[in-house]
């Protein structure tokens, strides 16, 4: 009878997610901002994973998460021309490392319409 078989361990890897916030009581943004757009290093065995575990940590944080986008692993975006520093490199093992969520960057959005009254 053969052995049954035993799957692989899936590996962690870091994703790239660009994450748009709107407006939620709590949220820390500043006066006026419409929402915020971050970027995030996210740990998971795949890129679903790292999406849900980022979004319940922005949740969690008092954001409201409204679109995830995702621009793949460090080696994908490598392959796809992006330059990536050394700072953003070692953001990325940080996450790894704690096999957590990192916020990069963070960059409210302002309405025109509405700043210029």
């Amino acid at each position: 009878m053969p052995e049954p078989k035993t799957p692989k361990p899936q590996r962690q890897q870091v994703y790239t997610l660009v994450v748009q916030v709107g407006r939620k009581s709590g949220d820390g943004l500043p006066e006026g901002a419409t929402g915020a757009g971050l970027i995030c290093y996210a740990s998971g065995v795949d890129e679903a994973e790292a999406v849900r575990e980022t979004v319940a940590i922005l949740k969690q944080a008092d954001l409201a998460p409204l679109d995830v986008t995702g621009h793949g692993t460090l080696d994908e975006r490598r392959r796809a021309g992006d330059e990536i520093d050394a700072e953003e490199e070692a953001l990325m093992q940080r996450a790894l490392d704690e096999n957590s969520v990192i916020v990069a960057q963070m960059t409210p959005f302002f309405d025109p319409l509405v700043e210029g009254d």
